[in-house]
């Protein structure tokens, strides 16, 4: 039996205090990227990446309304921030521009962040709850 993506995460749920306002930030970068939204209800929404099964799944959850005005706190225990690869510095710069578009907060633009790794090229954005998100260009690093 061969393993197609040993060690991969399979899926990642991020609890968020408003829904709408957060599927409008992962909904048009994720799909950029080659997810596909498959569950949208009510109380949560989910994209996997199209060639199903291969890759991991991203699930936005409606938190807790008694935990609504709690607030992500980067450098506290927890997730610091998420990040995606990008195929070329060209799907980098595309993904800044449909940032822009959208009117999605962007942190750092487009840039050569040659102190993380070589050719590290990387835009840094935030959800509507202060979550850091990145997409990445770093060709050589596994």
């Amino acid at each position: 039996m061969t393993m197609i993506a040993r060690g991969a995460f399979h899926h990642i749920d991020l609890n968020v205090s408003d829904l709408a306002a957060s599927r409008r930030v992962y909904g048009p970068v994720l799909e950029y990227l080659g997810y596909r939204m498959v569950k949208d209800e009510p109380d949560g929404c989910e994209w996997d990446l199209a060639e199903a099964g291969r890759g991991a799944a991203l699930g936005l959850k409606a938190c807790d309304p008694a935990l609504r005005d709690h607030v992500h706190r980067r450098y506290a225990p927890g997730l610091h921030h998420l990040a995606w690869r990008a195929n070329s510095r060209d799907d980098v710069d595309a993904v800044h521009r449909l940032l822009v578009d959208h009117g999605i907060t962007i942190l750092d633009p487009p840039a050569h962040y040659p102190e993380y790794w070589g050719d590290y090229y990387a835009v840094f954005f935030e959800d509507p709850d202060g979550m850091k998100l990145e997409v990445v260009h770093a060709p050589g690093w596994i």
